[in-house]
């Protein structure tokens, strides 16, 4: 078929409002190609393929398939995917482009609105912005959401450990209000465009007042994270229930703090607020007095991981673990698989660089607040092989478990 052909039934299926997936089969015929189109976040929109093994094809973006970004002004709103038997020429190819991505603007449109509000939302919430219970109840109506009877609040994180394409935190949003949606289907996201945040922060609100379809949704957000962004690491934190909708800023507090606390553990990456034991006494301080927690941070603990991200040593790592084992250095060493007179080495560096001495109980009081400073904070410690002049082990095993 030529490419006024071509463009004529195209025009045409565009024309009659039938919709995406009739605009990309048209444009499939009259190119005799295979095509396939994705959103912004990899969600496909519509296929029209030969079979199912050519649709994975497409999505994988398998030999001889060509992928090119669907942009409206300068915004890429969705990826065509397309194998033909002959290329078309560079001005069907754009004018191909151009229809696809305004058919996929016009079709998401309503959805972007909502998630826009969504975003506005969830944010105000986060920022403490929206605290009035009528004024929560009046936007929570807009959403369509009840949470008259009770909510909580989940903050998921993601990072990738590798460079990514555009559009990925958009990606995890999406992932992670799926896996919420599986167990409660009104639950809505947004990403928090917090700043300082290195990969991506997705705050999700569960309507409703019972623990479990909370605790369940939590579950569903990270299996959900992990099966669908290969290559990332996970965080994830989770509020108790508010009995009152004007403790929704109350409850993201909570969930950032769970987020922060599981972020920095070996352990598990999913933690909810009630099982970050000591931390709750310092959300307040999170909430409320930030500025004064950072300098207790500053001075108790910083020095010792600006000395790690510099020279790739563990004295976070060492300390954490000698608090853990209750200031036995034996315990320490064989928690650590090194000799004691590497951990001795290293508390002594912890003395000198802090200023606190770990024999003393109130050094160890100062230090173990610090640790728990950071945490809250989102801080994440460096760290790498012990390797600092007077060590006398190897190389330390590097803490396992899923991080972000």
């Amino acid at each position: 078929m030529s490419d006024l052909a071509a463009l004529d039934a195209i025009t045409e299926a565009v024309e009659s409002g039938a919709g995406l997936p009739e605009v990309v089969r048209a444009a499939a015929k009259a190119l005799e190609a295979s095509l396939a189109v994705t959103d912004a976040w990899g969600a496909t929109l519509a296929v029209a393929a030969r079979s199912p093994a050519e649709e994975r094809s497409l999505l994988s973006q398998g030999d001889g398939v060509i992928s090119a970004p669907l942009r409206v002004a300068d915004t890429v709103v969705g990826t065509l995917h397309m194998r033909a038997k002959t290329e078309p020429s560079g001005s069907m190819r754009r004018l191909l482009l151009t229809m696809i991505a305004s058919e996929v603007e016009r079709v998401r449109a309503p959805e972007r609105a909502s998630e826009s509000a969504s975003a506005d939302f969830l944010r105000a919430i986060l920022s403490r912005e929206l605290t009035e219970r009528e004024e929560l109840l009046e936007r929570a109506k807009e959403l369509s959401l009840a949470i008259e009877d009770g909510a909580s609040m989940l903050v998921a994180r993601a990072h990738p450990q590798t460079p990514t394409d555009e559009g990925w935190r958009g990606r995890v949003r999406a992932v992670a209000e799926r896996g919420a949606r599986a167990v409660a289907s009104r639950a809505i996201a947004a990403l928090s465009e917090r700043e300082g945040i290195p990969g991506a922060e997705v705050l999700v609100l569960v309507p409703g007042g019972d623990e479990a379809t909370s605790a369940r949704a939590a579950e569903a957000v990270l299996n959900e994270m992990e099966a669908s962004l290969a290559g990332y690491t996970f965080a994830l934190g989770r509020s108790r229930i508010t009995a009152d909708p004007s403790e929704l800023p109350r409850a993201a507090s909570e969930a950032l703090l769970a987020a922060n606390v599981a972020q920095g553990s070996s352990e598990s990456a999913a933690l909810a607020f009630e099982q970050t034991g000591a931390y709750r006494l310092l959300l307040s301080s999170m909430s409320e007095n930030p500025s004064e927690l950072q300098r207790f941070y500053e001075e108790t603990v910083e020095p010792l991981v600006s000395y790690d991200e510099q020279y790739e040593t563990d004295l976070v790592r060492t300390l954490e673990t000698f608090l853990e084992a209750d200031g036995n250095v034996a315990g320490t060493a064989q928690r650590l698989f090194t000799h004691r007179h590497t951990i001795y080495y290293r508390l002594e560096r912890v003395r000198e660089l802090s200023g606190l001495d770990v024999s003393s109980s109130d050094g160890r009081e100062k230090l173990s607040l610090g640790l728990k400073a950071m945490r809250v904070l989102g801080i994440a410690s460096a760290g790498g092989p012990a390797s600092e002049a007077g060590a006398q082990a190897g190389r330390v095993p590097r803490r396992g478990g899923r991080r972000a």
